[in-house]
């Protein structure tokens, strides 16, 4: 072998060795981030993640398997008994809105009106229907279905119940569960009651899909959003290996609850 070839040999070697530590490093780094960080809703403290700048995208954030998945404790002001989780996504927004509370209360209790709902699908690379049907009901069995809920009946300590088709894992039943309603302040938090299954296969089980809602307002025409939303420990991981289509799922609720269209461009994440 002549010094050249064994010159070019050394060189690739340490080149494939200085990329995986790179790798190495920025995993680690990553693992660091997600490891020291949590989310904090806004619960008498300024948020994380912070709310966006107006007319401006959501700040989302993405937990995934980690340290913090197993020994999360949810803020008292969640009302979220068990730790930990299998996926978690908080975000934060600013958003217009002239309708004020009696407009959001309205949006809140449309449970028809979120059939139709779309998101971007990373994994088809294509804008898709993400609820195909979606309608109020009496109580928590199923078939008792009924008009949408009135703002008048979406008050502090309202517990409604509806039922909602997911394109991905089937139809299930959901409570939502109203702890503050006043003209500046809304708190509501949505947890399925029923199992959430597809062909067969128990993908959420009673109350692993979980998720809270804070709406404040800012000022007259301007509102904050911050939501977070949990998958348990017990998910399948069927349903919570793709954090860029969930991020996609949270940001289209959002949209939809402030009124904008929820296959608007550009997605939260590709």
């Amino acid at each position: 072998m002549t010094a050249n070839v064994r010159h070019e040999s050394i060189v690739r070697r340490w080149a494939g060795i200085g990329v995986r530590l790179l790798i190495a490093i920025a995993l680690f780094g990553q693992l660091q981030v997600n490891a020291q960080s949590e989310p904090r809703p806004p619960c008498g403290m300024e948020p994380d993640p912070p709310y966006s700048e107006l007319d401006q995208p959501p700040i989302v954030k993405f937990w995934g398997d980690s340290d913090l998945s197993r020994d999360w404790k949810p803020p008292a002001c969640t009302g979220w008994a068990e730790t930990g989780f299998s996926t978690l996504i908080a975000t934060g927004a600013r958003f217009r809105n002239t309708s004020g509370a009696e407009g959001l209360l309205r949006r809140m209790g449309a449970i028809s009106e979120l059939a139709g709902m779309r998101y971007w699908s990373t994994t088809h690379k294509h804008w898709q229907t993400l609820i195909p049907s979606a309608h109020a009901l009496t109580g928590s069995q199923p078939g008792h279905v009924r008009p949408d809920f009135s703002p008048e009946e979406i008050r502090a300590g309202s517990l409604l119940y509806f039922a909602q088709a997911d394109n991905l894992a089937g139809t299930a039943i959901y409570q939502m569960h109203v702890t503050e309603a006043s003209a500046d302040r809304l708190v509501f938090e949505v947890e399925n009651v029923s199992i959430v299954s597809r062909y067969y296969v128990t993908l959420f089980h009673p109350g692993d899909l979980q998720s809270i809602y804070f709406l404040d307002r800012e000022s007259d025409s301007v509102w904050r959003y911050y939501s977070l939303v949990r998958t348990g420990r017990n998910a399948s991981w069927l349903a919570t290996r793709h954090p860029s289509s969930s991020i996609n799922r949270a940001i289209a609720f959002y949209r939809s609850l402030v009124g904008i269209p929820t296959d608007q461009e550009p997605p939260a994440a590709r």
